[in-house]
């Protein structure tokens, strides 16, 4: 296509529309009016051009008028969108044809690297992969292109959410809420993000605020009800679960976060209701499967073990089903972890790594007391308690990208790495997990249990944290995973084999760093600290060099918010509730009995610090 050379105060003779643009663009960081009207007369022959909106709302933003920048960028992006190419990449990523709208965009950002609407379609795509580093690469590169895309914006700020970044996601949102500030979605998602960094107060009042636009919205009680329960508002959080059931019955996960709550038991017709919507051939596999779970606590509770098996196992059957989880990956990553972190290295890396001794990592089994250790310790006035946190398995998958040598590779790059790198990485952690800390206490608790898996890790980037293995007999550990369903991860406590597997994978790296870390390790045997508490406790914080206070003992007049499936139990005395139930279901348990083997019969083998 040319330009009329009339309409141009460019060249005297005939340009390309490319050429027009590229001068258009020079034009920008010296003279941007002139750059502006140029542009302007380019779109009044190419009003269609998304280049030339894109361009000219940079001429705007350099001209201080920001408003008509974004309006100029919204329109770059609306002019992409109805190019027939833009249109059929659309339409294939709707009936999710991944691999017809690939190519269509990687060739539209060939021709045109700068075309937003294009990236963004390009990051959604990689976020359905799950590559959502890329995705935010993709979507970050939008924005920079066109500060004014609010749809890139949006999706950036999800694309943090699934990554763990809450806070990041938080910044995000809050720039869209100022220019759409009635918009639900991203109100609701707001307050899911501000629930994951302690933001509960705000986070409630958002959702009492959309509740009370869309009272006939199932899941946005649901999630109410999550929140009032991390924050110990028991009965508003059964209130608001059961005001989820009137407006959808058949709600599953409700249904489940019910029975999570571990103190509530169903009534008949709560069991009825519950059969009715299994019944239902139409509901989705998720409400079936937490419908099982749900049921096979109401039959627990009703002492009915055959029939809570069965609807135990089953759920666990359907969920298994769904998972992509392969027993030998964590044998393997266990193998590698035993033969890298050797005394050797362990020598030669002495002294590196950050000297914050700030972090307490409480980790082990999931369901293993892990919560109570952490409700007892931050009792104490110098540990602030924050969350199971994610980011010491994101920095080691990050890591892992570096080498790409499949799962565990983190192993290779953090055991080849530098002494500066080291210290990089835990200076990284502790800024990484700085929004959960909200007091002045100089220690605080990271209890993700899956954290076990990253011990070497947290030894070499943070020498001075201390760890807390928190371990529970194997067949009740194993039974009480077994019966708990999990928002996310634990992919391993879906069947009884890989279970047993993975707790004796968890045994075995545990064995090896007492071997050649002797006493780095503090061991904490559940069953030992609720039959006396204080001997145990006080063991605890001799560990950690903190002076023994009464409070620890009395953890359960502790008001701060907890999120685990433990928390109504952590607000009570100590107790033997729930201990030993793996004893009802014997009979059923021996693929779990198999596959812990000797662990079982040596447990606990605690050696002494």
């Amino acid at each position: 296509m040319t330009v009329d050379p009339q309409s141009l105060s460019l060249d005297p003779q005939s340009l390309s529309l490319p050429d027009a643009l590229a001068r258009a663009r020079r034009l920008i960081a010296t003279d941007p009016a002139l750059a502006l009207a140029q542009l302007r007369e380019v779109l009044t022959v190419a009003p269609h051009s998304s280049e030339g909106h894109r361009l000219t709302a940079l001429a705007l933003r350099r001209l201080g008028r920001i408003g008509e920048a974004q309006d100029a960028d919204l329109e770059a992006v609306r002019t992409a969108v109805h190019d027939p190419q833009m249109l059929a990449a659309a339409q294939a990523l709707l009936a999710n044809e991944l691999h017809v709208a690939e190519p269509i965009l990687k060739g539209r950002l060939k021709s045109d690297p700068t075309d937003c609407a294009a990236i963004r379609m390009l990051a959604e795509l990689a976020a359905r992969i799950g590559r959502l580093p890329d995705a935010e690469n993709l979507l970050r590169r939008a924005l920079e292109l066109a500060p004014g895309f609010g749809a890139a914006r949006a999706n950036l700020a999800t694309v943090l959410y699934k990554q763990n970044r809450y806070g990041e996601a938080v910044e995000q949102l809050d720039k869209i809420l100022s220019e759409e500030p009635d918009n639900a979605a991203h109100r609701n998602l707001k307050a899911a993000a501000l629930g994951r960094i302690g933001g509960y107060d705000e986070a409630i009042a958002l959702y009492a605020e959309l509740i009370d636009r869309f009272p006939d919205h199932a899941k946005l009680h649901m999630s109410h009800g999550h929140i009032l329960k991390t924050v110990g508002r028991q009965e508003d959080s059964i209130a608001a679960y059961r005001q989820a059931l009137r407006v959808q019955p058949g709600l599953g996960e409700v249904w489940w976060s019910l029975a999570n709550l571990k103190t509530v038991r169903f009534d008949v017709a709560d069991v009825a209701a519950m059969e009715a919507a299994l019944d239902d051939a139409d509901i989705t596999v998720e409400d079936r499967f937490h419908l099982h779970f749900a049921l096979g606590k109401a039959a627990e509770d009703a002492q009915d073990w055959a029939r809570s098996f069965e609807y135990y196992a089953q759920g666990n059957a359907l969920r298994r089903a769904q998972i992509d989880y392969d027993a030998d990956d964590t044998s393997r990553h266990v193998a590698r972890s035993i033969a890298a972190f050797t005394p050797a290295l362990l020598t030669a890396r002495a002294g590196q790594g950050h000297g914050a001794p700030d972090p307490i990592f409480i980790l082990g089994m999931p369901r293993a007391g892990s919560t109570l250790i952490e409700q007892i310790l931050s009792s104490h006035s110098m540990v602030e308690g924050t969350m199971e946190l994610p980011d010491m398995p994101a920095i080691a998958m990050r890591e892992a990208r570096s080498v790409d040598d499949g799962p565990g590779s983190w192993i290779a790059a953090i055991t080849q790495a530098t002494p500066d790198r080291l210290a990089q990485l835990g200076a990284e952690y502790l800024e990484r997990t700085r929004i959960q800390r909200k007091t002045d206490k100089p220690f605080f608790i990271d209890k993700l249990p899956n954290n076990w898996l990253y011990t070497g890790l947290i030894h070499l980037i943070l020498p001075q944290a201390k760890i807390i293995d928190a371990r529970r007999h194997p067949m009740d550990c194993g039974f009480s995973n077994f019966k708990q369903h999990f928002a996310q991860g634990q992919a391993f406590s879906y069947a009884l084999e890989d279970m047993g597997r993975y707790y004796a994978d968890y045994v075995a790296l545990m064995r090896h760093f007492d071997a050649v870390l002797p006493g780095r390790v503090h061991r904490v045997i559940h069953e030992a600290l609720v039959d006396d508490p204080e001997t145990e406790v006080r063991r605890l914080l001799d560990h950690l060099g903190l002076p023994f206070e009464d409070a620890c003992l009395r953890f359960h007049e502790n008001a701060r918010a907890v999120r685990t499936a433990s928390s109504e139990q952590v607000r009570r005395p100590i107790n033997r509730e729930g201990m030993d139930r793996w004893r009802h279901y014997a009979a059923w348990l021996a693929p779990l009995e198999q596959a812990l083997g000797p662990v079982l019969t040596a447990y606990p083998a605690v050696p002494a610090d």
